[in-house]
């Protein structure tokens, strides 16, 4: 029986997410990748709360991208999720990249994150 692509990355995220878990002093920078938009939360998994959230889809960046899946959109949204927890008090995270492999949209986004403050 052969296994397809999603399976994979299902297998794949529960693996990781065994291993992974956000502190209040450490939250989870989690991210998730459509076909069409790029979503990146900071999340504090010992209360259960989303701290920051952004996206393609945000306010702030919604009119001002050319397109919602290319690379420019996951420099951006790394960007807005650094500043964002910056204000909240968030320097340091966890890197969860949600089964994905670490390659293309996913570490620009990582990367644009790293540049623009967050440590992890």
């Amino acid at each position: 029986m052969a296994i397809n692509r999603a399976e994979k990355r299902k297998i794949r995220q529960k693996r990781v997410r065994s291993r992974i878990k956000g502190t209040s002093e450490r939250p989870r920078l989690c991210i998730y990748r459509s076909l069409k938009h790029l979503y990146a939360q900071v999340i504090d998994d010992s209360q259960g709360k989303t701290l920051v959230a952004a996206s393609t889809l945000s306010p702030e960046l919604k009119g001002k991208l050319k397109s919602s899946k290319d690379k420019e959109a996951a420099k951006a949204v790394g960007e807005l999720v650094a500043q964002k927890s910056q204000q909240a008090g968030v320097k340091l995270v966890v890197f969860d990249r949600n089964g994905f492999l670490f390659h293309g949209r996913v570490k620009l986004l990582a990367d644009s994150a790293r540049e623009a403050g967050l440590e992890f």
